[in-house]
């Protein structure tokens, strides 16, 4: 980035309010859409951010500045414009930190409307990285190059996401055919991913890989949207720097709901992040 200052950083930045702790102003930009709303792994990942700054060093602790286990409950759709985050510090320990959070914004008569409310434990990364042991395997992909660029997504699709303007997304060809009308019913899509302006994974980032892709229900046959109810977030390490792939699977519809787990893979082939989340599925939008 030379220096430059990412969109996602300028996306998930935050400021303390003068006077009020806990209290982190932010502005929710209209270049993270997804459907009506904007992308719940943003939202995270500046909820996020406010906690790791709310996290950071005291005199007595060392700063827990990295989301170990972060779950989020999704209330209402976030929307561009101004938006509140309030922190509290539930428990600060010596290896790590407990705390909550809720995202608001302005609603039609002026009051706040929760958007997301967190709990998250937070520690430091850097301390985890070493030797790992994992039965999971990495998702065997066609190089980039050979994959499908989300530029390609039908033009309905990219009408409602300006998200994917802000990521060099490249799914596996594999598991598209719901792009053209023939999903294959597996309930897989996974891809490799990188931010467009070259931004390099860390912890933050890694919140908004798994909720970044295509929602797997395409693939199931299910065309509509399919917002988000809850989703659980586990990091692993910090990711090294190049591109993540990333393997959505879901197993069980029951109901008009489903899950979606996801695992975020770094380029030294690492699994560096799990997630599972229990999505509605919708029916398709009006064009």
């Amino acid at each position: 980035m030379d220096g430059l200052t990412s969109e996602f950083d300028t996306g998930t930045a935050v400021a303390a309010r003068p006077g009020e702790p806990g209290t982190w102003d932010a502005e929710l930009g209209e270049g993270w859409r997804i459907g009506g709303g904007v992308n719940g792994g943003l939202l995270l990942a500046l909820v996020g951010r406010a906690l790791g700054q709310e996290l950071g060093a005291t005199e007595e602790r060392a700063a827990h500045q990295d989301p170990l286990a972060i779950s989020a409950y999704y209330l209402t759709p976030g929307v561009p414009g101004p938006a509140t985050v309030r922190t509290e510090v539930v428990r600060r320990g010596r290896a790590v930190s407990t705390a909550q959070a809720s995202l608001l914004q302005p609603g039609p008569d002026g009051a706040d409307v929760e958007r997301v409310r967190v709990l998250a434990t937070y520690g430091d990364l850097a301390g985890l990285d070493g030797d790992a042991s994992t039965t999971a395997t990495p998702p065997v992909l066609p190089p980039p190059e050979q994959c499908v660029s989300a530029a390609q997504a039908p033009p309905d699709f990219l009408k409602h996401a300006s998200l994917l303007q802000r990521l060099d997304l490249r799914l596996d060809p594999a598991t598209t055919g719901w792009a053209v009308g023939r999903p294959s019913g597996t309930g897989v899509i996974r891809g490799w991913l990188r931010m467009a302006d070259g931004r390099e994974p860390d912890p933050l980032l890694l919140l908004l890989a798994v909720d970044a892709l295509p929602p797997v229900a395409f693939e199931l046959g299910l065309p509509g949207w399919t917002p988000t109810l809850e989703l659980t977030a586990h990091m692993r390490a910090r990711p090294a720097p190049g591109w993540l792939r990333v393997n959505l699977t879901s197993r069980t519809m029951s109901g008009g709901y489903l899950e979606e787990d996801a695992e975020v893979w770094d380029s030294e082939g690492r699994l560096v992040a799990l997630s599972r989340q229990l999505a509605r599925a919708t029916s398709p939008k009006p064009a």
